[in-house]
Order: C-alpha cells, then structure tokens, then sequence
C-alpha cells in the first residue's frame, strides 16, 4: 500500500511538471509573438510613416519629440492612469477620449489595443483627429517636453 501512494505521488508530480511545461511554453509564445509586433522607431523610421500618412514635414519634429516623450517611440507602451483610463501606443492616445478597450469606439472609433503594433497608419489617423481638435496642447508631456524647445532634427533623414 505504501509502495502503491508512493509511485501515485510520484506519477502525480510528473503530470503537474509536464503541465507546468505546457504552460511556460504557451507563454513564451505569447510573449514572442507580441515581442514581434513591437517595435521601437527611430526618428527616421518615425518621419518616413508620418510622411507615408499625410503629416507634412513641417511638423515631424514635433510629431517625434512627442513621441519621445510619451513612448520613447515604443508602439508597445500602455500607461495606466490614476483616473482609471489608459494611454497606448508610440502616440499615446487616452481610452477615456479616444478609443475604447476591448472594442471599437471613442472619436476615433478604434480598439485602443490596435495602437500597440507597429503598423501606424490607425495611430496617426487618430493623432490627426486630436491634434485637429486641441492642437499638440492635447499632450500635456509635448507642452512640458517640446513646445518651444529644440525639437529633433530630421534633417539627414530620408522622409
């Protein structure tokens, strides 16, 4: 009988490792496949997409010091408010106005978890409609960060 209770434990322990590996193998897939969604732009790369989605060069250097400032152009960034909302993307754009978790809504009719890949075009069409609205004093980090500073230069960019 004692011999019996001793080969169920150790069977038992068995199957919860191998569960145990399930698991973590389940998980580094997840994370893999959201680590290759993510992408942390240069200021290059960043002027190329404002360019390929209708901002005018004039105002790159503000797009980007933005940016910066909000993601350290990180596409991944979500920042957890204290009034309960959440900021996402490289724009950082507010669930509370803009777009809503889970489902599409907010002004720009988006899923906010749309703005954490790398593709730009729904951030940018959104940050359009914001700054359409309020100006670039509708990120209160770009009034602190870059509203009358030295903004980045782009000039040896291709854009």
């Amino acid at each position: 009988m004692l011999l019996r209770n001793s080969i169920y434990r150790k069977h038992t322990m068995i199957a919860n490792i191998q569960r145990l590996i399930v698991i973590i193998i389940c998980l580094n897939l997840t994370v893999f496949s959201v680590l290759n969604e993510a992408k942390v732009f240069s200021k290059c790369d960043l002027a190329k997409e404002l360019g390929k989605n209708g901002i005018s060069r004039t105002f790159y250097g503000h797009w980007i010091c933005l940016a910066n400032a909000e993601s350290g152009m990180n596409t991944t960034k979500i920042n957890k408010l204290p009034n309960l909302t959440s900021s996402y993307g490289i724009f950082q754009i507010n669930s509370k106005e803009w777009c809503r978790e889970g489902r599409k809504g907010g002004k720009c009719n988006m899923k906010c978890e749309d703005f954490l890949d790398d593709d730009l075009k729904n951030d940018i069409d959104c940050v359009k409609k914001i700054q359409m609205q309020y100006g670039f004093n509708g990120w209160s980090v770009w009034q602190k960060k870059c509203k009358g500073k030295e903004l980045p230069d782009i000039s040896k960019c291709n854009a």
